[in-house]
């Protein structure tokens, strides 16, 4: 009776559910039987028997069919039963974070609970949603996978895209109750409450590199950079290793005068490498949780929300997988054109910490991949905006990005639309901006940049906007209060737009003028001289570069900015890496909150 069509379509699929739910309709209904054990037994006109007794997992139901798993005999005797029974007394609401340990060593035994245990002990952050008049099931999302309870009380129908279910489980319930204890929905389980680890390899490193700068540092370095990744890696430090990875990739390409290249970007990577060491907090969040690199998932969902080109020959497609977003990183353009606006079903599948999604090939898993359709009517709420004013708020409350988990497409979302005026575009700047106005009355930016990669993005743009757009994909950020949006893909009348993708003729534009505020403009300013003394050096400054330090430091005192004023005078009066660190992790830190 708990097995709502959407709980039988994870334990199978959706399209099995629909046959047997049209099979019903169309009088192909089984002869159902209960004996005194409560076991129910379906018997259909073309003699297939299929008994469904308690206590027994759908998938290890008894069927003369001989299919193997979940079938649609076995669908069809549970939505048969449902429709031949009285409507019940709403459902006590349930916590699976009352399952004792007692209860997980019973299902899956001690030698699988003490290998979660050991999860647990490191610690991981976890957001769970809880059961709902509407949705009796309990949710559970982990650093690399989705645990859900579909039936109350029964852990014998958890549902989990991770090959190791049992683990997944025990994980799931301890977050619970301690979602449960707090009062909260997001919670860190286990663990230290201090990232007490030894990092002083990589803080005289990172002082090093500071030192020499992207234009003086030495490749002999770079051997022990990635001895440290390996080192990092092996201990499962993800978020450390992943910044490291990020700054060899900026050296390359400095080295190879690589348009990859930005010194903003390098100043960045060093004060986060920095906040990451030196933070206090949950492990999970700033150091990155206990888990392997790479998890296999059993069977996984995805409905694409877009993809957005990193070079002209390979991109990234973004997917929307239980109530997060995941990515494939690096796709071949001609595989990105059949996935980035389909659902793909998967048995192949890889999902990293940092949720980027691999999605394999192999003889005996099989990828299917179909037209998306109306999907995006069906995302998860927390994936989807609809209170613009709402989501800016909670934008706002979120730990500062250089210490919280490294994930990738963190804030991508699917922002419903009623309403686009004030299309422009600034030649200038290159950006095209237009008022999206939401479903509660609030009205959200978008602004899109041209990019060399897709040169056509922004007419496709302007095409889907002008054909009254219903949602828009894309990451989101808070700027001075306001919700900003910079699109991936949109959904019009007439199907999904993938901007990147599309090609359109391009029609003359209304121009607009971008205008930047006096104190973003001064923290801007401020974050740029002092990229550009990272990228030479700290041993190599000059005269007039600290003299601009000065100038800045005094702009942004005026502007009533007086702390990192304070920070930006103290490195100009002694040029060294703490100075430095930390000028520019408050001037990351504001830039962020503006």
């Amino acid at each position: 009776m708990a097995l709502t069509p959407d709980a039988l379509a994870a334990l199978a699929n959706r399209g099995l559910v629909k046959r047997a739910v049209k099979e019903l309709d169309a009088g192909t209904v089984p002869a159902l039987e209960t004996d005194a054990a409560g076991a129910v037994q379906g018997k259909f006109p073309d003699g297939t028997t299929t008994t469904l007794p308690p206590g027994t997992a759908l998938d290890a139901a008894k069927c003369s069919c001989g299919a193997t798993g979940v079938c649609r005999h076995r669908i069809a005797v549970v939505l048969a039963y449902q429709r031949t029974q009285e409507a019940a007394a709403p459902a006590e609401l349930w916590s699976p974070g009352t399952v004792t340990d007692e209860d997980l060593a019973a299902l899956m035994g001690e030698r699988t609970l003490r290998r979660a245990r050991r999860v647990l002990q490191a610690g991981y952050r976890a957001k769970v949603r809880r059961p709902n008049g509407e949705d009796q099931t309990a949710q559970a999302e982990l650093p690399t996978c989705t645990v859900t309870f579909l039936v109350p009380g029964d852990l014998t129908y958890v549902h989990t895209d991770a090959v190791g279910k049992d683990e997944a489980t025990a994980l799931a319930v301890w977050a619970f109750r301690e979602a449960d204890a707090q009062g909260s929905d997001t919670v860190d389980v286990g663990g230290s409450v201090s990232t007490a680890v030894d990092l002083a390899a990589v803080g005289d490193l990172l002082d090093q590199l500071l030192l020499d700068g992207a234009a003086h540092a030495s490749e002999v370095l770079d051997v022990a950079w990635q001895r440290l990744h390996r080192d990092l890696i092996a201990q499962r430090l993800h978020w450390p290793a992943a910044v490291i990875t990020d700054l060899l990739g900026q050296l390359s390409a400095y080295r190879d005068r690589g348009a990859g290249y930005e010194a903003e970007r390098f100043a960045e990577l060093l004060t986060e490498l920095h906040a990451r060491i030196t933070a206090t907090g949950p492990r999970a969040e700033v150091l990155g949780p206990d888990e392997p690199a790479e998890t296999p998932l059993r069977r996984v969902r995805l409905t694409a929300l877009g993809a957005r080109l990193r070079t002209t020959t390979t991109a990234d497609v973004y997917y929307a997988s239980g109530d997060v977003v995941l990515v494939q990183r690096d796709t071949a353009l001609r595989t990105v054109q059949r996935l980035a606006a389909a659902n793909v079903v998967s048995e192949s599948a890889t999902r990293s910490a940092s949720r980027v999604v691999a999605l394999k090939t192999s003889r005996v898993a099989k990828t299917s991949v179909t037209p998306v359709g109306t999907a995006w009517d069906h995302l998860p709420q927390t994936l989807v905006v609809d209170d613009y004013d709402a989501t800016a708020a909670q934008l706002a409350e979120l730990p500062p990005r250089q210490v919280r988990a490294r994930v990738e497409a963190e804030l991508v979302r699917a922002v419903r639309v009623t309403e686009v005026s004030a299309l422009a575009y600034d030649p200038a700047a290159q950006r095209l901006t237009a008022t999206l106005h939401g479903p509660t009355g609030g009205t959200a930016v978008l602004e899109a940049d041209h990019r060399s990669a897709a040169p056509h993005s922004l007419d496709a743009l302007a095409a889907a906007l002008r054909a009254e757009p219903a949602v828009v994909t894309g990451s989101v950020r808070r700027r001075r209060g306001t919700l900003v949006v910079d699109p991936i893909a949109v959904r019009t009348a007439s199907g999904v737009v993938v901007l990147d993708l599309a090609e359109v003729k391009p029609e003359r534009l209304p121009h607009g003028v971008t205008t930047t505020d006096p104190l973003s403009a001064a923290v801007d300013s401020a974050l740029t001289v002092l990229s550009e003394a990272a990228h030479r050096g700290l041993d190599h400054l000059t005269d007039s570069l600290l003299a601009r330090v000065r100038e800045v430091g005094a702009h942004l005192h005026r502007l009533g900015l007086r702390t990192a004023a304070t920070r930006l005078t103290a490195f100009a009066e002694a040029p060294a890496t703490p100075t430095w660190l930390d000028a520019h992790l408050r001037l990351l830190v504001t830039a962020d909150a503006r």
